[in-house]
């Protein structure tokens, strides 16, 4: 009788599910974008480099390799840096995503509010049906994992302040005074 043939448990290295990872400079300082072939992961902001960043990465996805490689996250460079020259308001990147039911709702409505605009926690609790979960709103906006494309910096306290933010209150501030001397410059140019 002939013996089935048993596959090796060993992946080959191109049957691994990979995240390609680069870097860029920004109006609001190094970046870090990450994407596998369904869509963009992560955006992270890089105060003392990619060291900082990638072991979280790795954990993360402990399944995946990591590979630095600009070509499969050309289109995430190209968008993000159309948004900082003041050209794009909306981003048109597939998402790969992972988090919550509630943090997924939460995101959603996040990428929801307009360029150059603000909306608060409670606000974005109220839209939701959950009036009372400003703190949870807040815990799933701090876990976005792709600031700017989904502009949890546009959210702020409901007396106007400017609270946390994963890349710190100053870059915060810069991004939202990006959109607003932006709407402002299209403003003037209208004839």
């Amino acid at each position: 009788m002939k013996q089935p043939q048993h596959e090796s448990m060993e992946k080959s290295e191109k049957d691994t599910p990979m995240i390609a990872y680069t870097t860029m400079d920004s109006a609001v300082g190094r970046l870090l974008i990450a994407s596998s072939d369904r869509g963009l992961l992560r955006i992270a902001f890089l105060q003392n480099g990619v060291g900082e960043v990638i072991p979280r990465l790795e954990k993360a996805y402990p399944d995946e390799t990591l590979v630095e490689d600009l070509a499969t996250n050309r289109d995430a460079l190209d968008q993000l840096q159309e948004y900082f020259q003041g050209h794009r308001r909306v981003f048109t990147l597939p998402l790969a995503l992972r988090g919550t039911e509630f943090q997924r709702s939460v995101w959603e409505a996040v990428a929801g509010v307009p360029y150059g605009e603000t909306r608060s926690y409670g606000y974005i609790a109220r839209k939701l049906g959950k009036p009372r979960a400003c703190r949870a709103v807040g815990g799933a906006n701090g876990a976005n994992p792709v600031p700017i494309v989904i502009p949890c910096h546009r959210i702020i306290g409901s007396d106007g302040s400017m609270t946390g933010f994963g890349g710190g209150i100053p870059i915060k501030e810069n991004l939202l005074a990006l959109e607003k001397a932006s709407m402002i410059k299209e403003r003037t140019d209208d004839p």
